[in-house]
């Protein structure tokens, strides 16, 4: 039987959207990207829902992007020379697709364990909430080497210089560090996840619709007008640019040689020199 990439529930008022490539921790490839749209959109038309649960099956949230199809096999990566647009009008579908999240008139709480890196700390981000687990893991690597986080929420959750710690160095912090520096609303410890945003779900669903409507609307109008859509348009075209760099192209020739695993090994290590394209001399 053939399982779908994203699982739809309701359970009284409240929605459930589960990402469910569990056996890659939930990669993001083009299918999985546009049913979480599929299931907002079927969730903003039921009036009985309130509130949606964003949540991932298996280890992790979501491990990003699916780099055995982009980066080994290189789906979507153009050869030189590479036209700017095309690229930028692939990653804006994707963009889309997560920002669904955000468009939603109905609040989403993102429910984090194990994982949501690289592009899955884009989806994360487009939530209203985010609640993880303590031992959970979030940034985005990829801005060391082939990526620029096309959904730009960062600086919008962290003001710009925690964001500029997260993209100039691509760490990635754990739950705790997560909620101190005000990136996710709150860290519990794993057993206390589920219970933790039930009870927050529960706790919004008991405050009518139109009245969740328009509190989101106003917080999000404020947050566009601080120049969203202007700083993703930047961001997505920096994308294709990082990855169609000299440094993306040799990233992407690593990945064929060795295998996606190894190659982002060496890349978040630091232990590659990608602009030369070998291994930095250890003294």
């Amino acid at each position: 039987m053939i399982m779908p990439k994203v699982e739809y529930e309701k359970t009284g008022r409240i929605a459930r959207i589960t990402l469910n490539r569990p056996e890659v921790r939930n990669a993001i490839d083009e299918e999985l990207a546009e049913l979480i749209e599929v299931a907002v959109r079927r969730a903003c038309a039921d009036r009985n829902v309130r509130v949606l649960i964003l949540s991932g099956n298996g280890k992790s949230f979501c491990a990003g992007y699916d780099l055995k199809r982009f980066a080994e096999e290189g789906v979507g990566f153009q050869d030189m020379p590479w036209d700017a647009m095309r690229d930028f009008e692939m990653m804006s579908r994707f963009t889309e697709h997560f920002m669904s999240l955000w468009k939603s008139s109905k609040p989403v709480i993102c429910k984090v364990h194990g994982h949501a890196v690289a592009g899955g700390s884009d989806i994360a981000l487009c939530a209203d909430l985010v609640v993880m687990a303590d031992s959970a893991r979030i940034g985005y690597m990829p801005a060391r080497v082939w990526g620029c986080p096309t959904t730009a929420m960062w600086v919008y959750r962290v003001g710009p210089e925690q964001a500029k710690r997260m993209l100039f160095t691509g760490d990635v912090i754990d739950g705790k560090e997560a909620e101190r520096i005000g990136l996710v609303l709150k860290s519990v410890p794993e057993e206390d996840l589920g219970p933790e945003v039930e009870a927050l779900a529960e706790r919004i669903a008991s405050i009518p619709s139109n009245h969740l409507a328009m509190h989101k609307m106003v917080v999000n109008r404020a947050i566009e007008a601080m120049g969203l859509g202007g700083a993703q348009n930047l961001s997505i075209l920096l994308d294709g640019i990082a990855r169609h760099s000299p440094e993306g192209v040799n990233f992407k020739r690593r990945a064929e040689e060795v295998g996606w695993k190894r190659a982002v090994e060496e890349r978040d290590q630091g232990s590659f020199d990608w602009t030369d394209n070998r291994p930095f001399d250890i003294c």
